[in-house]
């Protein structure tokens, strides 16, 4: 033997042991099996076919049973041969390897795994699945919150493993994936057995503001609150309480959502049926306000017939009020049928029409041509409207103010709040209308006077302008000659040669007794002086001249005048 062998470097003792494992497939950080030699006190002695033996200690076996000699177990190898010369050997975590790869393949069939939720930490629990332990969310416990998870601890259960990440040791898992998944089977089974029509019992197990769920088996059904009743409900738990057995019927399911529809009023009979028959137009009843709002009230004539009173249908006299101004909740009231549509369940009533019209009754009271006394409440640029009532107004036209001035002149001697005398002119009582005049008091000055068309009237000017002459007529009213009528001859057609003050005779030409508009023409009145002088005086043969006819005419004015 040579010195180099007895006296071996550290590099020849490496590759001498490594040859010596160059048969034995042992590799660190396996999990390889283990034979138990023996059991003492606080270790189990195994041989895992290395020079040397192993010692695990004999916690790691856990809830194991506890080995005996001879039985195989499998244990991980951290290191073949520590500073002692023993293999390093760990049964906890060859059972955590095991679970690993146990757990992996689950997670890959997407199969839940056995587990126990074995304590609490923050944000969730801890679930030993069978030597590693994962993370339960508080969201993933339960399919509805719980308060005390109590009774789930130490449990074994299945869980369903969200999530893995093995380098960091990372398990996610939920009990309520593995609940849900068992509720959809049985749902679907459950729905399997159901069909819409079906009537069934089912309790209460929640309410809220827009219906119940109630539990039919295993299965929950929405009963909406417009199917509980055919009247009108403000509340499900005016019908139903929680706990409470009830019957219904299963109007629809939702093979998708696996969602049920249930009813409580179909299985009674319908309140619409045959409703024209019972509600004829024009017949009056006595129903209950169940609700107000902005555009009208809600009456119920019967159990799950309701009608609807507008609010242009509530009153004859008070427009653009609040329907809560005339009537309240509960008030009962009569009122008329005035429409019904039995295909959409509207019937229209009437809450004026079951009272006197005031219309007819002041007719009745007031007929036309009569006189009454009322308070101005109000003066627009049409005329002003009259209190004749307590709710009845009657409008005063502004052309029905005065006879001889005009109206806008005329309305502006009154005030909100005076008390005038009218007199009643027209009553429309379909169109809720009262026409009253003031100057209808006294006789048209015009009725019956000298002014009509083709008199002649004696007028004093008042005003002087470029275009003509203003003048006032003995009645007072005023007209205005224009200055092509102020003569027939052109050259004296100049309105300066009037002065105010000034008394003139001119012709009506035209008179509109309505608007009151005289038209004058001195021109006109001259042309027929003319004509009245050429018919006395002259004749188209006689051979004399105008200017004597005109002569001989004023010759026979003025004798007349002597004698």
């Amino acid at each position: 033997m040579s010195a180099e062998t007895m006296n071996p470097s550290t590099d020849d003792f490496a590759s001498m042991f490594e040859s010596s494992f160059a048969g034995s497939n042992m590799q660190e950080g396996r999990v390889v099996p283990a034979t138990v030699i023996s059991v003492e006190n606080d270790a189990v002695i195994v041989d895992v076919g290395l020079k040397t033996e192993g010692r695990v200690p004999l916690r790691e076996f856990g809830q194991d049973a506890t080995p005996s000699a001879g039985d195989i177990v499998e244990v991980y190898l951290e290191r073949i041969e520590n500073a002692l010369g023993e293999a390093v050997l760990s049964r906890d975590k060859a059972r955590r390897e095991e679970a690993w790869t146990r757990l992996e393949k689950l997670h890959e069939k997407e199969e839940p795994a056995e587990g126990a939720i074995v304590g609490r930490v923050k944000g969730g629990f801890t679930v030993d699945l069978g030597g590693v332990n994962a993370f339960l969310p508080g969201s993933q416990v339960d399919i509805r919150p719980i308060k005390d998870v109590g009774p789930l601890m130490g449990v074994a259960q299945p869980f369903a493993i969200l999530k893995m990440d093995r380098p960091r040791g990372n398990i996610v898992v939920s009990r309520r994936a593995v609940l849900e998944e068992s509720r959809a089977e049985q749902r679907a089974e459950i729905v399997g057995e159901l069909a819409e029509g079906d009537v069934r019992e089912g309790v209460v197990k929640n309410i809220t503001d827009y219906g119940a769920f109630v539990d039919l088996g295993g299965i929950d059904g929405l009963l909406h609150v417009t199917d509980m009743s055919w009247k009108r409900i403000s509340h499900p738990s005016q019908v139903v309480n929680v706990g409470e057995t009830v019957k219904v019927q299963i109007i629809k399911i939702n093979p998708d959502t696996q969602r049920i529809s249930l009813g409580m009023k179909q299985l009674m009979s319908d309140p619409w049926d045959g409703v024209e028959a019972k509600y004829p137009l024009g017949a009056r009843y006595t129903g209950r306000i169940t609700n107000i709002t902005d555009y009208g009230a809600f009456v119920e004539l019967e159990d799950g017939v309701e009608g609807l009173i507008h609010v242009s249908e509530m009153s004859w006299t008070k427009k653009n009020v609040h329907p809560g101004k005339i009537v309240s909740t509960s008030q009962e009231v009569d009122v008329m049928v005035l429409d019904v549509d039995a295909d959409k369940r509207r019937i229209s009533l009437g809450l004026k029409q079951c009272m006197d019209n005031p219309w007819d009754a002041f007719l009745v009271d007031h007929p036309v041509g009569s006189e009454l006394e009322g308070e101005v409440r109000g003066i627009t640029e049409f005329g002003m409207f009259v209190g004749i009532g307590p709710d009845l107004d009657g409008m005063v036209h502004i052309n029905d103010i005065d006879w001889n001035r005009q109206g806008e002149e005329a309305i502006e001697d009154y005030n909100k709040g005076d008390t005038v005398k009218v007199k009643v002119l027209e009553v429309d009582v379909e169109k809720e209308r009262i026409s009253l005049g003031i100057k209808q008091l006294g006789d048209d000055p015009m009725a019956g006077g000298d002014v009509r068309k083709g008199s002649t009237l004696t007028v004093t000017v008042t005003e002087v302008a470029s275009g003509g002459i203003e003048v006032e007529l003995p009645e007072g009213l005023k007209a205005f000659i224009r200055r092509s009528d102020l003569s027939r001859d052109r050259s004296e057609q100049r309105p300066e040669r009037f002065a105010v003050g000034d008394t003139i005779d001119a012709k009506v030409t035209n008179f509109d007794r309505n608007s009151r508009r005289v038209t004058l023409s001195i021109k006109a009145l001259e042309i027929e002086e003319e004509k009245e002088a050429v018919a006395q005086y002259g004749s188209a043969d006689s051979g004399a001249s105008l200017g004597d006819i005109l002569g001989a005419a004023l010759k026979g004015d003025e004798e007349e005048g002597k004698q």
